[in-house]
């Protein structure tokens, strides 16, 4: 496996070497944006809630728009260019902000980057690597990208411990801005502009879409329903009893399992398929979303749940991105792509408030309950769509 990573092409590593950086920063300064927001700009939780729900919606929907211009265009390299400077380079401007509102505009900037260049990245990785390959490619790219969800919060950590003021941790973001800068301008159309396709009209409909794909969506779109934001694991954790100063450290935890088994999970589904290893990431999920509803107080099954949570991202983040570019032909990735991560970006908003209002009117037991039901739902789909028929033949 090893040998096979290093014979990927120079894209691919430098696409996960830019996600790296650009998670390394925006990792480093999202644990204490809330921080920033009520202790130096006086605002409170409302602010908070106006500044990431305008700032998620804009990156989902946008997800989809440069999906279908980067299949019109043929060029995925502007995108990506653009969109991680913008974000990067808007970062450290927080540290001059004198109201929450020049923080709703910085975040707005930092998602529109995030929207504008992530469906052209996953169409460009999809295109360099060889089919047999793909979930290999897509798994680097995970890991790369958990990677800097390590490196950024232990940064974080130390840069406060050393007692360093917060708004000169916003300007230390500049250094990993100017490295995705570098890196993206190595980046070559090499996947893409290597075919002489003809170039397709404006279409962002589904309606010309390959059916498996719309029954992909129908599955990505259940399982989204049940997956909630993280902050209700991490506040799950603090109720059964960890530490404080010890969430952030056990997420990072999280993120480096899950750095660890995105290389082999993926590249395991080269040859098994990716709906088995997909439906195993579902079954998963809904198991320890059961452990954590009933856990109780007992912290060493919570760590152990932690840890089969970083299990469960390595074996589903790359797969289903590879996936799509399984399901659809080259022509339409971009447009795919855009459509994958609209539903599963704009899912996230009706998860996380029907697991808030389950969790706080019923029970926390209740409303992992309703999450492990959506993934399990999903993988009985998987199950009769893509893994039976592939029995069958």
């Amino acid at each position: 496996m090893f040998k096979a990573l290093f014979r990927l092409p120079r894209t691919i590593w430098l696409i996960g070497l830019i996600s790296l950086c650009n998670d390394s920063a925006s990792e480093m300064l999202y644990p204490i944006i809330p921080l920033y927001v009520s202790s130096v700009l006086m605002a409170g939780p409302r602010a908070l809630g106006i500044i990431e729900g305008i700032a998620e919606a804009t990156a989902s929907l946008l997800k989809l728009f440069s999906g279908v211009i980067m299949d019109h265009s043929r060029r995925a390299k502007p995108w990506i260019v653009f969109g991680y400077s913008l974000a990067g380079f808007g970062r450290p401007l927080i540290a001059f902000a004198a109201s929450w509102w020049w923080v709703l505009c910085i975040r707005f900037a930092d998602r529109v980057g995030k929207g504008l260049r992530t469906s052209p990245r996953d169409a460009l990785l999809a295109s360099c690597a060889d089919p047999e390959q793909r979930g290999l490619a897509f798994g680097l790219h995970r890991a790369m990208d958990n990677a800097g969800a390590v490196i950024g919060p232990l940064a974080a950590f130390g840069l406060l411990a050393w007692g360093m003021p917060l708004k000169d941790i916003f300007l230390w973001a500049a250094l990993p801005a100017i490295a995705c800068l570098c890196f993206s301008l190595g980046i070559r159309d090499e996947g893409t502009a290597k075919r002489q396709m003809p170039h397709p009209g404006f279409d962002w409909r589904l309606r010309g879409m390959p059916p498996p794909f719309k029954k992909y969506l129908v599955i990505v779109a259940l399982f989204a329903l049940g997956n909630s934001s993280n902050m209700f694991l991490l506040l799950r954790a603090g109720e059964i009893g960890v530490p404080t100063q010890q969430i952030p450290l056990l997420w990072a935890a999280v993120s480096t399992i899950a750095m660890l088994c995105s290389v082999p999970l993926s590249a395991l589904s080269d040859k098994l398929g990716r709906a088995p290893v997909l439906l195993g990431g579902y079954i998963l999920y809904a198991l320890l979303y059961l452990g954590m509803g009933g856990i109780g107080d007992n912290v060493v099954a919570l760590f152990c749940l932690f840890g089969c949570y970083g299990l469960f991202m390595g074996a589903t983040e790359g797969v289903e991105k590879a996936f799509v570019a399984d399901l659809v032909p080259e022509e339409q990735r971009g447009t795919a792509f855009g459509w994958f991560n609209l539903i599963a970006g704009i899912a996230l908003l009706p998860a996380s408030t029907v697991f808030g209002l389950l969790y706080q009117s019923i029970s926390p037991g209740c409303a992992f309950l309703f999450s492990s039901g959506c993934s399990l739902l999903a993988a009985v789909l998987l199950l009769k769509f893509f893994v039976v028929p592939a029995w069958a033949t």
